[in-house]
């Protein structure tokens, strides 16, 4: 568990770390180069490193998977800029505990030393609460690192955002937990009781979590163990069921991918066989459940609507039922996929607006479509000459709802097939209206 007290020397709290203190901790790094698979933050051109070497910290928002890192990196960033170091977490923290703080950086600002505040979970603050950082923020009271496992643009205050960098941490990949496990081995002087087989589906079940990671080897290590165990026996010993990979470490996404692009070519054998490969094996159902939940987005979407609402049913009847009953939802939803007519037009769809919203920043709607919910708005002409549509002939008004600047534009195209043609025709029928209304 983090440690989530404020320490005096941050130096001192990395480098005084007890003999019998967990093996995740004894490995945490004490320097921006033992940090593993965040060369894009950490390496010669990273952002954390460009910062740190212009001598110019700013505010943080880490934003990125469990066991990746965050705390760590907030850590260092201290060490290398001799910031006093402060760590709390929003689960733990409420007002009274921010109140006191901020005062205590205040007086450390007036003799000089500026602080680094690190809060775990920030966005289990509520809206208040983060209002509260910005006064200190801005005055330099306190160099604000946060952490979160949420995306930041949904869970944080924009007026917060606004005034902070967020870094995204990846999930750490096969070869950054390999490193870790190395790390761990040289650390305790022995290697993993395991075979290479064993030690890829050790990785693999980890999911990114380097922590989760380091704790399930830390187990083994505790235990006398007279032979190297195998997949099988690893996952009966650490009671979590263990997929079987083969030798050259890419049976996991070898058979994952099989399983998307058979679906994606509609057929329901193959995908049925990968489908059975992954789970015999021992892979988490959950798992190959996200990925038929977003191949039902990616590569159906609209052609047929069902395939979400199936997908996610069988996610929900897995949950009810468990293995091995609720295996046979999965399978369901599988071959409902599989059989499905396929489109990817919402997925190019929402690249494109996504792709727009960036470019055109913060455009506004014309005045017609705004909500004038106090006089003072109906006064400068907010919602003035909205066309209410459903008193329209055709239901349809025709008016245009893009901002002034912005000519529109298309991103959904639906492709003959499936429900899509009805939308399609649908979508052409109100193109041929608002033609005819533009000439009369």
């Amino acid at each position: 568990m983090e440690d989530f007290f404020a320490t005096d020397d941050a130096q001192t709290d990395q480098d005084v770390i007890p003999a019998n203190a967990p093996l995740a901790e004894q490995l945490r790094p004490r320097n921006l180069e033992d940090v593993v698979g965040q060369d894009h933050l950490v390496g010669k051109n990273g952002a954390l490193k460009r910062m740190i070497v212009a001598g110019k910290l700013s505010s943080i928002i880490f934003w990125g998977p469990p066991g990746t890192g965050k705390t760590s990196l907030a850590r260092l960033l201290a060490n290398e800029t001799e910031l006093h170091f402060h760590a709390i977490s929003a689960v733990f923290s409420g007002v009274a505990d921010l109140k006191k703080v901020f005062a205590e950086a205040e007086k450390r600002q007036r003799i000089g030393k500026q602080t680094l505040l690190f809060v775990d979970e920030i966005h289990r603050f509520n809206r208040s609460q983060q209002d509260s950082f910005l006064p200190y923020v801005e005055k330099g009271t306190v160099i604000l690192v946060g952490a979160t496992t949420e995306n930041p643009s949904f869970e944080l205050n924009a007026a917060l955002l606004s005034r902070t960098q967020v870094l995204i941490l990846n999930r750490l990949d096969s070869v950054a937990l390999g490193q870790l496990l190395t790390k761990a081995e040289e650390l305790t002087g022995r290697p993993l009781p395991v075979t290479d087989g064993a030690r890829d589906a050790l990785i693999a079940s980890a999911d990114g979590d380097g922590r989760f990671l380091l704790n399930q080897a830390e187990t083994l290590f505790s235990l006398e163990i007279e032979k190297p165990l195998d997949s099988a026996a690893l996952a009966e010993l650490l009671h979590r069921r263990m997929a079987v990979y083969d030798k050259d470490r890419e049976g996991h996404y070898n058979l994952i991918s099989a399983l998307h692009k058979s679906l994606r070519g509609s057929d329901p054998q193959a995908a049925l066989y990968y489908l059975a490969r992954m789970l015999v094996a021992g892979e988490e159902p959950l798992y190959v459940l996200r990925r038929i939940v977003r191949f039902a987005s990616e590569d159906i979407g609209l052609a047929d609507p069902q395939a979400l609402v199936q997908a996610l049913a069988a996610k929900d009847a897995y949950d009810f039922l468990g293995s091995p009953e609720g295996e046979l939802a999965i399978a369901q939803a599988c071959l409902y996929c599989a059989t499905a007519p396929k489109s990817n037009a919402a997925y190019k769809a929402q690249k494109s607006a996504w792709k727009s919203a960036k470019k055109t920043g913060s455009l506004v709607p014309p005045q017609n479509i705004l909500n004038a919910p106090t006089q003072l708005m109906k006064d400068i002409g907010y919602g003035e000459g909205y066309s209410y549509d459903h008193e329209s002939t055709e239901g349809f008004s025709g008016d245009n709802y893009w901002p002034e600047e912005m000519e529109p534009e298309r991103f959904y195209d639906p492709v003959d097939r499936g429900f899509e043609r009805k939308i399609r025709e649908r979508l052409d029928y109100w193109e041929n209206l608002r033609r005819e209304m533009a000439r009369s």
